[in-house]
């Protein structure tokens, strides 16, 4: 194996002595996917997730459902993925007045994608 530069490997044929990129045909790593797994795979972020999508929570009950997570860790990542429009804040003004987490849309959207990983994770775990 030889090196061009910086990132970029390439490989010496051994019938024809030629140099090909080893990247060839393959696609780079998309910044969008790159941002999204390290968002979801943040600490408790994917489990947050997780259990918002059976639908609205209370944080006691969010923090019930996702054992061993402290209010602080808890806390930071329900503003982290509000921020990321993906959960969503809602006072609920009855008495007492509560507040309650859900899924945006686009929060909703990653439904497949963790349920997809969850099937994986129970098959090869």
């Amino acid at each position: 194996m030889n090196a061009m530069g910086p990132g970029s490997a390439t490989e010496t044929s051994p019938t024809t002595g030629s140099e090909r990129s080893l990247a060839g045909s393959r696609a780079a790593c998309c910044s969008h996917y790159h941002r999204a797994v390290e968002l979801i795979g943040k600490r408790w972020t994917g489990a947050i997730v997780f259990v918002l999508m059976e639908g609205p929570l209370r944080f006691s009950e969010v923090k019930q459902l996702v054992p061993e997570l402290s209010d602080r860790l808890l806390s930071e990542r329900l503003k982290e993925l509000e921020g990321e429009h993906i959960v969503e804040r809602r006072v609920i003004e009855d008495a007492p007045v509560h507040v309650e987490y859900g899924l945006t849309e686009k929060g909703r959207a990653l439904e497949p994608a963790v349920r997809s990983l969850k099937r994986w994770a129970n098959a090869w775990s």
